[in-house]
């Protein structure tokens, strides 16, 4: 009989571990677009949003590590107003919806 071989564990660099990517939902409301960013481990000071020709960019840059996305907005979006709150490394951007000719006929 042949002993059985046990296999020495694996060592873990920095390629085989790789930070999760954080989650990022998008809810459209009837007066706003609601996005939710999970980072977590950053500073509220190194956050930058950007919200420029219908695209919006997060960039948060901590001791040891970036993020960075881009995401494409709906054309029913005013680029330049937003809401923003940072809690316990939840992000909400807030973006205020267009009025369209659905929400004219409700108001009229």
């Amino acid at each position: 009989m042949h002993p059985r071989k046990l296999g020495l564990p694996r060592k873990f660099t920095k390629e085989t571990l790789r930070e999760p990517q954080p989650l990022i939902d998008i809810f459209h409301e009837d007066t706003c677009v609601t996005i939710v960013a999970e980072i977590a481990g950053f500073n509220r000071e190194t956050l930058k949003i950007d919200v420029k020709d219908q695209k919006l960019t997060l960039q948060a840059k901590g001791k040891d590590r970036k993020y960075y996305k881009s995401l494409n907005l709906p054309k029913e979006v005013i680029p330049n107003i937003f809401h923003t709150t940072y809690k316990n490394g939840v992000l909400e951007i807030k973006l205020k919806k267009a009025c369209t000719p659905q929400i004219k006929k409700q108001l009229g």
